[in-house]
């Protein structure tokens, strides 16, 4: 397989930076699953196999490539994230030989809402936010978790990939909420706003973010992905 940095880096862009205008969550239809496909780096023909599979309406799709154990030599190195291996801590998985799944249901928290939203590239810099308001009762007796996945969407045929992929260029995690504390009275949301750097070799016409919240036992109470709309 050619370096897929390499191809990645020569694609054509899909629109033009300068004619967005507005890449947030806004107006998106709820998700109701996140649909998350792991693939090891040692894999060359993980990326392009048939049985690879594909998100349905209401789902997310996130692709995470993990470090192998070839290192550098790796098919799949230039892609491969060691966010990948924090996500499948987090989930209590081991790392695939080749390919693992993982789908999970959106619970929704009713009169709450999850807003993710990015800015333009700049010195290979993307201006980040998400955003959860108003607070959720539940925050006042656990820790939430939330995630914000800088991902570049590629289109089905990329290096002969038989699907879309929104693959995993960086991520951040935060944490909300504070356990038998009082959260402050006049704090009416939580926010994370942050630049996350954009790696080598990334197309940052096709970048967006996906984000998630969980609770304490990891179950996902709320997940959304930006989208641009055109000036």
């Amino acid at each position: 397989m050619t370096c897929l940095l390499t191809a990645l880096a020569g694609l054509a862009p899909l629109r033009s930076a300068q004619a967005q205008s507005f890449c947030a969550s806004d107006g998106q239809p709820r998700s109701v699953q996140l649909l998350e496909r792991f693939m090891n780096a040692d894999c060359e023909h993980c990326w392009s196999d048939p049985a690879t599979p594909q998100p349905s309406v209401g789902q997310i799709a996130l692709d995470w490539v993990v470090p192998g154990s070839k290192g550098d030599d790796a098919p799949l190195s230039a892609v491969a994230s060691r966010d990948a291996l924090a996500r499948l801590e987090a989930l209590g998985e081991s790392r695939p030989a080749e390919v693992k799944t993982s789908l999970h249901s959106v619970k929704e928290l009713r009169g709450t809402t999850l807003r993710v939203s990015h800015g333009l590239p700049l010195n290979d810099y993307l201006g980040t936010s998400i955003e959860l308001s108003p607070i959720p009762v539940l925050a006042k007796r656990q820790r939430l978790n939330a995630w914000l996945a800088l991902v570049e969407t590629l289109p089905a045929g990329t290096e002969g990939s038989p699907v879309e992929r929104n693959l995993v260029r960086n991520v951040i995690q935060t944490s909300w909420g504070v356990r038998n504390q009082r959260l402050k009275t006049d704090q009416s949301r939580f926010f994370e706003a942050r630049s996350m750097s954009i790696p080598s070799g990334t197309d940052p016409n096709r970048l967006r973010v996906i984000g998630w919240v969980e609770d304490e036992r990891g179950h996902i109470l709320a997940a959304a992905q930006s989208r641009c709309k055109p000036t």
